[in-house]
């Protein structure tokens, strides 16, 4: 993995310190209000247990949805509750945030203890990066560490206006995420594939043009495929395409050429007359789709020459399913593409809420190099944009 130029937990003395973790704590709720998926949780364990046998008083600090103020449904409670159960510890639990119910339990902490505070999205200075909450978060803790890189490419209260006012180092997550990440986009080992997918190009145009200056091999797959065949002038039937696109889509199949990129598009798809018409699915080759069907997932022959197009790659990043996979009958490419990438012997970095969901669903978490925890973070990171809440981070020779 390449260099790493951030500091650590393990630059700074944490002992007996207060130390503010940004950890990423958005995990789905059953409807009974558990935690229906702990990945995120399990994934800052780590970063949460060195604190601990450092002895630093822990306090940790996540959004959860997307409240438009004090929601009970969103409360990070339940989260509390199942993380006391992973550390096998008390958790304290702040029923706020910010004042005088989070400096309450603070206080109370002793060394190696942790305390979880109340939904920061509760409040709305926290995604505006209002100074005066950060001030209010940072009046909490000595030292600020950001474990949360799905956030990272936020500028919010909690991940970078608090930086500015504590030393601020990443969390051992953080880091792992960086340097993945980091030497896909600087120095990857070749040949170097990326595998695109998802609904729409338009939320990731600019990964996939940023890529095609780092990949030898480019497979697009899922709804965003339909475009860039659209592009060629084949026709889609009532597959979703992204009409004011299709000149972006043939900008980027010309510098693909330009490049010696190969690209590699849907030979045949699933198709059915629309998402609920499951029992009338069926495989057509991807050149003639009839006019009253639509694309839902990649069919046999498109996953055997996807599986051809990434043989011998000493790297593979993939983002975006390969269909609608929420449903069966439009899941199996997306799977199929799971277990072919997670077959590579390579580097197989995974990025994308949807994504890490699918290989969760396919069970195959432990197969690949890097399952990353940051949607839009990983995305613009591989488009090589600075994300806020690493900018905000101490370098490594401060």
């Amino acid at each position: 993995m390449s260099g790493f130029a951030k500091k650590t937990v393990r630059d700074i003395d944490v002992r007996g310190k207060r130390v503010f973790v940004r950890v990423d704590f958005n995990v789905p709720l059953t409807d009974t209000g558990s935690v229906a998926d702990d990945t995120r949780i399990r994934e800052s364990l780590p970063t949460i247990r060195y604190l601990q046998e450092q002895g630093a008083r822990v306090i940790l600090g996540s959004h959860l949805g997307r409240p438009k103020g004090p929601d009970p449904k969103l409360s990070l409670r339940p989260v509390a509750r199942r993380l006391e159960e992973l550390l096998n510890a008390p958790v304290a639990f702040a029923e706020d945030c910010i004042g005088a119910p989070a400096f309450a339990v603070v206080e109370a902490l002793e060394p190696g203890a942790v305390a979880l505070l109340e939904n920061l999205r509760f409040h709305p200075g926290e995604e505006a990066n209002d100074p005066e909450f950060a001030k209010a978060l940072a009046a909490l803790c000595d030292v600020y560490v950001n474990d949360a890189f799905g956030t990272a490419h936020r500028a919010h209260a909690s991940t970078e206006g608090i930086a500015r006012l504590r030393p601020a180092v990443a969390g051992l997550l953080m880091e792992k995420e960086l340097r993945y990440l980091g030497e896909l986009v600087e120095s990857p080992p070749r040949p170097f594939a990326a595998v695109v997918g998802g609904a729409k190009v338009s939320t990731k145009l600019g990964a996939v043009r940023r890529l095609l200056e780092k990949v030898d091999r480019l497979v697009i797959g899922g709804g965003m495929a339909n475009t860039f065949l659209a592009a060629q002038g084949i026709s889609v039937g009532r597959s979703l395409i992204e009409t004011d696109l299709l000149p972006a889509a043939r900008e980027i199949l010309a510098d693909a050429e330009r490049r010696g990129v190969l690209v590699a598009l849907p030979v045949d798809v699933v198709a059915a007359p629309s998402l609920e018409a499951e029992g009338e699915a069926r495989v057509v080759p991807a050149q003639s789709i009839p006019d009253d069907l639509m694309a839902l997932d990649i069919g046999p022959g498109s996953v055997e020459a996807f599986r051809r197009a990434l043989e011998g790659c000493k790297a593979v990043v993939w983002n975006g399913p390969m269909g609608v996979f929420e449903r069966p009958a439009f899941a199996k490419g997306s799977l199929a593409m799971a277990n072919v990438i997670a077959g590579l012997e390579a580097v197989t970095v995974v990025g994308g809420g949807e994504t890490v969901a699918l290989v969760s669903q396919a069970g195959l978490q432990g197969r690949f190099t890097h399952v990353s925890t940051g949607g839009g973070a990983s995305l613009e990171m591989l488009e090589g944009k600075v994300l806020p809440g690493v900018a905000a981070l101490l370098d490594k020779d401060s």
